[in-house]
């Protein structure tokens, strides 16, 4: 199976775009840092260090404290593919982050895109 070279490129080489493509649209870098809290249960100080590493996306994901169980919600289509689709399991959790960056962009409100029961 051929490796995807996105599990060896740096959070902190794409964290960037995801701020910039919030911010495009009127969200903030505070959202976008809750979002990946939400996703994998780093604290802010941790994700801050990950960042300062340069750590992978196969290491960040691969260390993560506590990936959160609610995310199977996360359902969609990102690059033209269904995330919950996705087989394999480092691309589906990288492509859950997209998903939840772009339904942040598209001004879906918090609580939906951090899948709150009720809201």
């Amino acid at each position: 199976m051929t490796r995807h070279r996105i599990y060896s490129i740096s959070v902190a080489s794409v964290y960037p775009h995801y701020i910039a493509k919030a911010e495009k649209k009127g969200r903030t870098k505070a959202e976008v840092d809750e979002i990946f809290r939400w996703l994998t249960g780093y604290s802010q100080r941790a994700i801050e260090s990950e960042l300062a590493k340069g750590t992978s996306f196969e290491d960040f994901f691969g260390a993560a404290p506590k990936l959160n169980p609610a995310r199977e919600l996360i359902t969609g289509v990102i690059c033209g593919i269904r995330v919950e689709n996705i087989e394999d399991p480092l691309m589906k959790e990288i492509r859950y982050l997209d998903k939840l960056i772009d339904e942040l962009a598209k001004g879906k409100a918090m609580a939906k895109i951090l899948r709150i029961p009720g809201e």
